[in-house]
């Protein structure tokens, strides 16, 4: 059991250990890994931002060359010449379609605009007038324009009179594309990211859900300073992003950016699995480790165990018990200096023992020849006044009566130490009544003269029947009153034999109105040859009794003892053992 307690404590020191491992290493790694996605989804951030610069690039070269290309046609000079807008919007459908645009405007020098062709029917002609001025104005040539909920990005081209070094301006021609889905689609492909563009604060066109971009729009955003990339995380619903924002609009109007978002809960997604694995491996560490642990403190907790045993059996007086000291180990050597002691004590024991058994028999040899010696005594001197002749009958019949009861001690004495010597097989049992067991200890009692006026009171409740040695029974019952009618006074004294079933045993109590035991014997009541206050008492009664109720499968104590009187309880099964009916059946 103890070996049992210790390795308990290395298998679950074992499992706490691998516990927190696994956990560190989930953690650690878990961190580890969310830190190289991280710069991984940055490092492609800062790609996809390349990769759209590229892109855009592109686009505004090609939208650029197809300006001027459109400008520089001799229709298109003649067209402005004409200076009539019905006539030039009615001529301008085919220059649109011929470059391919989704938004063409045509104004004349004085900055009124004469056509509009777009792809949008909500983009209208009035719209244009209100925002061309402005564009001509300046000196950029490429614009944004939101109108309507649509993001279009132009430019401007001159249309001169004759080459473009006179500076005769006829006009000017403005041709965009719009930053539809189709496009958004585009460039988030190229950029191979979510991509939102955003015109002020409101979103135009993104590839995320309606609800992200709800949550985008009303999101505070690290924004772009002078062009410049600008790395944040936001969270949209239940989903992290990485996210660049750059600034495409021109300065001095108002701010179009795009905003270019990688995902980093689907980036590192695949962390549950990982999570999962380490998990396993984790478990599965735990539980190859407790059986590898279990296994090798096997090799020092099986001579612990044994060490343990062989203490537990030398608690119960086990000397013999075989102890394993096998190689050279701390347990190997406890268990080598356990045995030497082991033996120390058995050896110590038994001079102790043999000691108290010289002094046991030199006290029962003092206190046997003492009796001895009383007895013999008076026999000696009863038996010489016997030999004068001028005794008359009766002082015969007295220094007779004298030598009988001399004669009748020795061989109480004699009996006493027979039964104390004997042991349970000695037994000799019969199905009976204990009260009649009772009612001859009383008759035995009163055979003595100077006890006969002392009253006896019996009372009895329940069944007392069973199997006893009623023999020894009632000597036991004889001891118990004659030290009851020895402690009580003759004339005040009373005595009372309560019977009473209780279960399957019975309960007899002995009770006496004397002056109680005394102190200086009370823990030494039951000893052999232990007597108070008796002139001529062996010391034998009571160490008799408790053996016979012992013998029995009984007991017996001292219930209470006080100046008022003593009580002894004995508690007496009503059947033997089947052991004790066994011995009788062979003895006979």
């Amino acid at each position: 059991m103890g070996g049992l307690r210790l390795q308990t404590k290395f298998l679950l020191s074992m499992v706490l250990v691998s516990a927190a491992l696994t956990l560190t290493t989930l953690l650690v790694v878990r961190h580890t890994v969310q830190q190289q996605v991280r710069s991984e989804i940055l490092r492609d951030l800062e790609d996809s931002v390349f990769a759209f610069r590229n892109f855009q690039k592109q686009r505004e070269e090609t939208l650029q060359r197809s300006a001027a290309l459109l400008a520089d046609l001799p229709n298109v000079r003649a067209l402005m010449t004409t200076r009539d807008a019905a006539t030039i919007q009615d001529a301008s459908r085919d220059l649109w379609k011929l470059g391919g645009s989704d938004l063409l405007v045509l104004a004349d020098s004085s900055d009124r605009v004469m056509a509009l062709q777009a792809n949008s029917s909500e983009v209208t002609l009035h719209q244009a007038e209100d925002f061309f001025p402005r564009v001509v104005s300046s000196d950029q040539t490429r614009y944004w324009w939101y109108v309507e909920g649509h993001l279009y990005e132009i430019y401007l081209q001159d249309i001169y009179f004759g080459a473009a070094a006179e500076n005769r301006v006829l006009g000017y021609l403005a041709l965009g594309y719009e930053v539809d889905d189709r496009v958004t689609r585009e460039v988030s492909r190229v950029a191979a990211s979510e991509v939102a563009f955003r015109y002020g604060n409101a979103v135009v066109r993104s590839t995320l859900t309606a609800s992200q971009e709800s949550q985008l729009q009303h999101s505070q955003m690290n924004l772009p300073v002078g062009g410049r990339i600008a790395p944040d995380e936001v969270r949209l619903g239940d989903e992290r992003f990485l996210t660049t924002t750059i600034d495409l609009s021109s300065p001095n109007l108002p701010p179009v950016r795009l905003s270019v978002m990688k995902s980093f809960d689907r980036a590192t997604g695949f962390l549950t699995s990982l999570n999962q694995l380490l998990v396993a491996l984790g478990l599965t560490a735990v539980l190859a480790g407790s059986i590898l642990v279990f296994l090798i403190s096997r090799t020092f907790i099986r001579p612990l165990d044994n060490l343990v045993a062989g203490v537990r059996a030398l608690e119960h007086g086990d000397y013999g018990y075989a102890l394993e000291a096998r190689g050279g180990d701390e347990v190997s050597e406890v268990t080598g200096a356990f045995d030497r002691m082991r033996q120390s004590l058995q050896k110590t024991q038994r001079e102790l023992l043999e000691a108290d058994r010289l002094a046991t028999i030199g006290r029962m040899a003092s206190s046997i020849s003492h009796d001895l010696r009383h007895s013999l005594a008076a026999i000696v001197a009863n038996a010489e006044f016997l030999c004068e002749a001028n005794l008359s009958p009766g002082q015969r019949e007295d220094l007779y009566a004298e030598i009988r009861v001399a004669v009748n001690q020795m061989t109480e004495l004699i009996e006493s130490l027979l039964e104390f010597s004997r042991t349970r097989e000695f037994l000799h049992t019969s199905f009976g009544d204990v009260r009649d067991a009772v009612n001859r200890a009383i008759q035995s009692v009163k055979a003595h003269p100077e006890f006969q006026p002392i009253p006896i009171r019996v009372t009895c409740e329940g069944t007392t029947e069973g199997q006893f040695d009623f023999k020894k029974l009632e000597r036991a019952l004889q001891n118990l009153l004659l030290n009851a009618c020895e402690a009580v006074a003759q004339k005040s004294g009373q005595i009372s034999i309560d019977l009473r079933r209780m279960g399957e045993g019975l309960e007899i109590r002995v009770s006496d109105n004397g002056p109680g035991i005394a102190e200086a014997v009370q823990g030494r009541l039951f000893e052999p040859f232990v007597s108070h206050g008796k002139e001529n008492g062996t010391g034998m009664g009571l160490t008799v009794v408790q053996k016979i109720l012992q013998d029995h499968g009984g007991d017996v104590v001292v219930e209470q003892t006080s100046s008022a009187g003593t009580t002894f309880k004995v508690n007496l099964p009503l059947n033997s053992s089947s052991e004790t009916i066994l011995v009788m059946k062979n003895a006979t």
